[in-house]
Formats: C-alpha cells, structure tokens, sequence
C-alpha cells in the first residue's frame, strides 16, 4: 500500500495502516544490531584490530589486506558505530573546527581544504568549517558556535600567508595556524617557504646559464613579499653574482602591473635575459611585454612565476615554469599536528615553513647569443 493510497482512502485504512506499522516496528526490535564482535568474526580478526581500522587509527602494523577485510565485512553487515556513546565515553566530538577568511569561497588555496578533509576523514573525524570574509563580528561568533559545540581543535586558516595575532580563544583547545604564523612562540603554525621558493626560482634560472636576471614585484604587507625578494637576492649573492636595483621592477600585483614593470626592464640598455616574477598573474603580465617588445618566451627572454595558480600557469603559451604553493601539503600537516597533539605524540607547539616545489614547464630556457640586447623584428602579437 503506497502512502498516496493511503491518504486517499480515508479513516477505513488508518487502522491497517497503524497495524502495519506496530508489525513493522516489532520486526526491527527484534533484529539484533550488528556488533563490531560480529564484525571481527566475519573478517577472522580481532575486537581490536576492528576497533582500530574503523577508527582510522591503524598503523603500519596492521596489514592492508587485514584493513581491506575489516571494510569489506563491515560493509556487508552495515555495521555503524555508535558514535554519540564512544564519543561521551571518550569526551570528544571527532570534530576540527576549521576557521576560515575567505578560503571556502576561494578555488585557488581551496586544497587546503581538501588536504585537511583527508587527514581527518581518514582519523575518523569531521572538519566543521566557517568562512567569516574577513569580518571580526563573524570571526568571533564562529569561533563561539565551534566552541560551545565542544569540537576537539581548531583550524586558524588564511587564504594567503600573512602575520596574524590569534584570537585569545584558539588558546582554550588545541589549535594550529593554517597558511598564518603569529609572534608567539607557544602558536603552532604552518606556512610556505617563501624565501627558500625565491631562492629555487633564481637558482632554477642561474642554473639554465642566466646571469642578468630581473625581478618584478609588488609591494606589500604580506611576508610573501619581503621573503621571496630575500630568496632572489641569496641566490645572486651565492652563485658570485651581484645584484643590480636597476634589474628590479615594482608595480601592482596583476597582469596589469606585470606588463608595465617587465616593460621597464626591457628598455634598459642592458636588459635581462630572465626575469622571475613575484607571482604568476605578474607573469601573465610579463609575457604580454615580451610579445609586444617583439621577442618571445622563453627563446628571447626567460620567465618563472610563482603560485602555480592552476587557471594561469598551465595556460599560458607556453606553459609556466613556477613554484607551487603547498596548499593541499600545508592542510595536511595542519591536521596531522592537531593528531598528534590530541594523543598526546606532540611536544609542545611546532612551526613549519613548507616548501614550494618547482615546477618545470617551458618558459625558461638557456638564454641565446645576444639575447637581451636586441630584439628581433615584431611579428604583429600584442
């Protein structure tokens, strides 16, 4: 009987109806629930071992192939932990609040949440997150709500690495600075190696034989800023070369901008043969200057970026040479930090500047004879 027949025949089927229902719940009270016992039976393993692989906390001790059966036969017997009892018997949510500016919202450092969710899906926990745009009112309301809902950490996270002082509630429970480092020694926090990437875009040129390289940048508060520069400015320094404020260019930090200072640096006398720029969206920028000069990439001149913005790197022609912010690795540690933090493995707070991985496209190359000096006639690109 359909719940649509049931409605259209009036009070002569409430009866039945009713009486199925009786019948049909006395059915349920009678089937045993699964236990984790019938669980451990049906995979040939121990209480234990099914405790420990349902909870995410299996170690390299217990095989794959034991982990495998331990799902398998779960799934077969729809077994579902009672999470509300372990929960109050072990004092904990399962939960990581997750405390975000605009990150949610943002797709390119969204794989910090994603690195996040696989660490702590795969601990057994939920990320419970809150975008606040970057509003205090919001940001303090949130970090309430998370709290009264007793959730076992924090995540603090920023959409680009910045110098942050912490809300005085993330010192209540366990909690870690994503993407964000504070003064305080007793924050944990994880954020990119912006120096060391300077640093390996540089040497990554020097490397390919360029001795005269320039720099566009953008200046600004943020560490990325100060940090990258220092990085260039090493490299020079300790492959002998010296450096020159005329190869250093600033502008805004957008195409825009990277088309007016790579323009600048190409009308010297003696331009550079590569320039490294502060960010891929300057890149872009650069590029147009290039082409408009009349030389191409990386023929002409050499260009690295950094970022690894997935929607400008890979499409430019061709394809960008740049450094990778860690996003999905940095998420990742986050967790990971909290983890240990809440068993008790860690040792007071810990700091980490990740590194950025160089990504090799084909926008630098070996710079030519002559290459810089003069450029070869234009061949009608803008």
């Amino acid at each position: 009987m359909t719940q649509d027949q049931t409605v259209t025949q009036g009070n002569d089927t409430s009866e039945s109806t009713a009486a199925d229902v009786d019948a049909t719940t006395t059915a349920y009270s009678r089937r045993r629930r699964t236990r984790m016992a019938d669980v451990a039976k049906a995979a040939g393993v121990s209480i234990t071992t099914v405790s420990l692989v349902l909870s995410g906390k299996a170690g390299s001790s217990i095989p794959d192939v034991t982990k495998e059966r331990v799902f398998e036969a779960s799934r077969e017997l729809g077994y579902r932990a009672n999470a509300v009892a372990r929960n109050l018997r072990r004092q904990s949510s399962e939960t990581i609040g997750f405390i975000s500016d605009t990150i949610a919202s943002t797709p390119f450092a969204g794989m910090m949440v994603h690195g996040a969710d696989q660490v702590a899906a795969a601990a057994g926990m939920t990320i419970m997150m809150i975008n606040t745009e970057r509003d205090p009112e919001v940001e303090a309301r949130a970090i309430d709500s998370l709290l009264a809902r007793q959730v076992d950490a924090l995540i603090y996270a920023t959409m680009w690495h910045q110098l942050v002082v912490p809300p005085p509630a993330l010192k209540e429970i366990p909690s870690v600075l994503l993407d964000a480092r504070s003064d305080d020694p007793a924050d944990s926090w994880v954020v990119p190696d912006e120096e060391g990437g300077g640093f390996a875009a540089t040497s990554h040129l020097i490397d390919n034989g360029h001795t005269r390289i320039g720099y566009i940048h953008e200046e600004n508060s943020y560490p990325a800023h100060p940090e990258r520069f220092a990085g260039y400015r090493r490299a020079l320094a300790e492959h002998g070369l010296d450096f020159d404020p005329a190869l250093v260019a600033v502008d805004q930090n957008d195409p825009f901008g990277g088309t007016a200072a790579a323009t600048r640096l190409l009308t010297l006398k003696d331009p550079p043969t590569a320039i490294q720029c502060y960010t891929d969206r300057m890149a872009m920028g650069a590029y147009r200057a290039i082409r408009r000069a009349g030389l191409s990439v990386p023929h002409d001149i050499s260009v690295i970026g950094f970022d690894n913005q997935d929607q400008i790197a890979p499409w430019l022609d061709p394809p960008l040479t740049t450094m990778q912010l860690p996003h999905e690795q940095m998420g990742r540690w986050a967790v990971e930090h909290l983890l240990r933090v809440l068993s008790g493995e860690a040792e007071g707070p810990q700091q980490m500047r990740m590194e950025c991985p160089l990504l090799v496209r084909r926008s630098v190359a070996p710079p030519r004879d002559g290459a810089g000096v003069s450029p070869r006639p234009t061949r009608g690109t803008t």
